[in-house]
C-alpha cells in the first residue's frame, strides 16, 4: 500500500513500484474473474461433496463457492482446469495473488462493514458532549463505559471513542441519543 508513496520519496525503486502495480492489477483481474465466472453443478459438486459441504443444483459464481469456509482457492484451482490456466499465467506472483484473492473474497463483507463503521464514526468525531452529561441515564451503555465516561468527561464523541473500555457499540448508543 505504501510503495507508491515510498517511490515518490525515493525510498522504493521504480522496478519495485512496477512489481507492486503488476501484482495489484493481477489481483484485481483475478477478483473480477472469479466474481464473473460461473461453474455448473457437474464441475464443482465432486469437490464440494469431498469437502463435506452441500452441493449445488444450479450454476454458481466462483466467489460464491469460495465464500464457503471449507473451500480454499487452491482446491478450486486443482479442480477446475480453466482456473488453473488463469492463475498459471501469473508466473512468479501466482501464490501471492492466490492468497490475496482468497483473503479478499472471504473477508470482503467484514472489511466493508468495518469500513462503513469507521466512515460513520469519522462523521461524528467532532460531535460535542456536555461536560455535565449524566451517562448513567443511558442504560444501553455498558457499566464500564458509563463509569469511565462519567469520570473522564470527554468533550467530543471522538475523545469518548478513544477511551479504553468504551466500545464501538457504546459510541453508537451515544450517537443515537445525541441525534434525538
Amino acid at each position: 500500500r505504501l510503495t507508491p508513496l515510498a517511490n515518490k520519496l525515493g525510498l522504493a525503486s521504480d522496478e519495485r513500484l512496477q512489481r507492486v502495480q503488476a501484482k495489484e492489477k493481477a489481483i484485481q483481474i483475478s477478483m473480477d474473474f472469479i466474481s464473473n465466472t460461473s461453474v455448473s453443478p457437474d464441475q464443482i459438486n465432486g469437490l464440494l461433496e469431498s469437502l463435506g459441504t452441500s452441493s449445488t443444483t444450479q450454476k454458481v459464481k466462483l466467489n460464491g463457492i469460495l465464500l464457503r469456509p471449507q473451500v480454499a482457492l487452491s482446491q478450486l484451482i486443482d479442480t477446475l482446469p480453466f482456473l488453473e490456466e488463469h492463475f498459471s499465467e501469473l508466473g512468479a506472483i501466482r501464490n501471492d495473488v492466490i492468497e490475496e484473492v482468497e483473503i479478499l473474497t472471504k473477508y470482503q463483507s467484514y472489511i466493508d462493514k468495518e469500513s462503513e463503521i469507521a466512515k460513520r464514526l469519522s462523521t461524528v468525531e467532532d460531535m460535542p458532549l456536555k461536560s455535565d452529561f449524566n451517562y448513567n441515564v443511558l442504560s444501553s451503555l455498558s457499566f464500564e463505559a458509563r463509569e469511565k465516561l462519567s469520570k473522564i468527561k470527554p468533550s467530543t464523541l471522538g475523545q469518548a471513542s478513544r477511551i479504553n473500555g468504551v466500545s464501538p457499540s457504546d459510541i453508537s448508543v451515544l450517537v443515537v441519543f445525541l441525534a434525538k
